[in-house]
């Protein structure tokens, strides 16, 4: 599991590294989590215990926001929207991200 180096934390979340850390092995964890889309969408939103499938443990998907419920996650979406809007003009989210991570990780095409 990859991590946002920005990652947008709820305001209910508690203990921030610990959930990370349940979340990169897999463990038992009850939040949302809100990840870059892979197709032409700009992000998804998980719940935790559907990342324990096979498939993202060989394509981790990388994790911008988690959350404790699924109106918190939207809210951390409405969050990143007003901040693209205001910085960019546009609604590009996933190039707003890209370009907030910094432009040390665009050179390698890893935004995390």
């Amino acid at each position: 599991m990859k991590f946002y180096k920005y990652l947008y934390a709820g305001d209910t979340i508690k203990n921030l590294p610990k959930i990370k850390w349940k979340l990169k092995r897999h463990a038992g964890v009850n939040v949302y989590v809100i990840t870059i889309a892979q197709g032409e969408d700009q992000l998804e939103i998980f719940h935790s215990a559907y990342l324990k499938q096979r498939y993202f443990r060989y394509h981790p998907p990388i994790v911008v926001g988690i959350a404790s419920d699924y109106e918190e996650a939207v809210q951390i979406i409405m969050k990143i929207t007003q901040e693209c809007l205001k910085y960019t003009g546009a609604c590009n989210l996933k190039e707003y991200l890209k370009w907030k991570a910094g432009k040390q990780f665009a050179h390698s095409g890893v935004f995390v």
